[in-house]
């Protein structure tokens, strides 16, 4: 396979610059209240097609089911019925490859929620060809494939969005916006957490056939032919590198979201991950890891600590076990700490901060997190998600995990996309099988 392969010109001609002007769309980002939908007219529906459509692919279906959805694809026909059921008018397929040579006229957009080993190449094919990307984190699985993506995503001048969907809700901004407050002072010190033993699935015993409705080579995608065994599809998956990048990768992203938004970083410049013995082919069921980024203009540098599992910090800053369940980070200032997470926060010591009640109203609210992509599709404001701000997210992420799997420290040059230790270079990327090599 090749992502050479082009049909004519896409529909997507409809440029953006022209749906901004038909529809002033600029500053539909604050139009519209968390959570409210305007549904477009007929007229200026966008054409959507997706691909995974199982899981959380039915939840981002539901995020854009006003749209026109024109096609839907995936290779688990039970896990995609109930989406082919609702969506009768919309071409069925299995393979993305096909869907594309058959509709590239027909698609001005693409939501993609497969597996992560399956995420970059419906995404490249996609972005190739001109069409505007929801994706599901981490972006890829691969840091080299996360970074391809972003690179042709701004060369394309495209519409992005990472599925991190938490970003959207009152509850995290507000911690975004306390730490950005000042209150607590110059922050250069962030722990975030995730509360979970999830990892070293049991290793499949025997092969066994096909189930009927799934399409196993196609689940496979690029990697490596191997016989299908239990264990895997539908979602444990997540928790074998070949497939996966455990809760790391699973959660990363919507945690971390919280200080990469409120303290502007970027690409660190050196990360370390310790935790119980590296096993080659499951991840962890706990870990801990650490970035190191850079100072920004007059704020310090900050280390980001990551952690599967309860971080000891809690109980050495004075904070009781309920802070472990009921908050995600904590944000560690020269005045003060503020703990925090999706719904609620604290600022420390509670005696100094009792006179603020309320969290600072800076952000514009969101109008839903689908709701920002489709705008920006149309020639609105970039989502809040864009591979822009993403794409260093999803990269410090993963590379969390090459250091853990590795089992030293690195300095990363993200701009030459190199860790000073040789042995991490065949953690940042991956060979694809024959037929789904990409050029480019």
């Amino acid at each position: 396979m090749t992502s050479r392969r082009r049909s004519p010109a896409a529909r997507g001609d409809l440029s953006r610059r022209r749906f901004a002007t038909a529809l002033g769309l600029g500053a539909a980002a604050t139009r519209f209240p968390v959570g409210a939908r305007a549904a477009a007219p007929p007229s200026e529906r966008l054409n959507v097609a997706l691909v995974g459509i199982g899981g959380q692919g039915a939840a981002n279906l539901a995020g854009v089911k006003d749209e026109n959805v024109v096609a839907l694809c995936d290779v688990h026909e039970s896990r995609a019925g109930k989406a082919f059921a609702n969506f009768p008018q919309a071409a069925r397929f299995t393979d993305f490859r096909t869907m594309f040579d058959r509709m590239e006229r027909d698609i001005d957009a693409v939501v993609v929620s497969t597996p992560d080993h399956a995420h970059f190449h419906p995404a490249w094919w996609a972005l190739e060809r001109g069409k505007h990307l929801y994706l599901e984190k981490p972006l890829a699985h691969e840091v080299e494939e996360v970074r391809k993506l972003v690179d042709l995503a701004r060369a394309k001048n495209l519409a992005t969005q990472l599925g991190c969907q938490r970003h959207a809700q009152a509850g995290l901004r507000a911690g975004v916006e306390l730490a950005r407050s000042g209150h607590i002072g110059p922050v250069a010190e962030v722990h975030c957490w995730i509360r979970s033993s999830r990892g070293m699935p049991a290793e499949p015993t025997g092969t066994e056939p096909v189930p009927a409705d799934l399409d196993w080579d196609l689940w496979l995608g690029p990697n490596p032919a191997r016989p299908y065994q239990k264990g895997f599809a539908p979602y444990d998956w997540r928790f074998w590198w070949e497939f996966g990048t455990g809760e790391t990768g699973n959660w990363g992203c919507h945690i971390l979201d919280i200080p990469f938004w409120a303290l502007e970083l970027g690409h660190p410049l050196r990360v370390a991950a310790t935790g119980p013995e590296v096993d080659p082919r499951r991840s962890p069921t706990a870990l801990a890891s650490r970035l190191d980024f850079p100072a920004r203009g007059d704020r310090p540098p900050v280390r980001l600590h990551w952690y599967q599992g309860t971080p000891p910090v809690l109980a050495e800053k004075g904070l009781d076990a309920a802070a472990a369940k009921d908050f995600n980070t904590l944000f560690v200032g020269r005045d003060g700490m503020l703990v925090c997470g999706f719904g609620k926060w604290r600022l420390l010591p509670e005696e100094r901060f009792a006179h603020v009640q309320e969290a600072p109203r800076s952000l514009a609210p969101s109008p839903g997190f689908h709701r920002e992509w489709l705008d920006a599709c149309r020639g609105g404001s970039p989502a809040s998600c864009h591979f822009g701000y993403a794409g260093p997210l999803a990269e410090s992420v993963l590379l969390a995990n090459v250091a853990y799997r590795l089992g030293r420290p690195f300095d990363w040059d993200a701009a030459r996309l190199n860790a000073s230790d040789p042995g991490a270079a065949a953690l940042l990327r991956r060979d694809y099988r024959a037929g789904w090599e990409i050029q480019g």
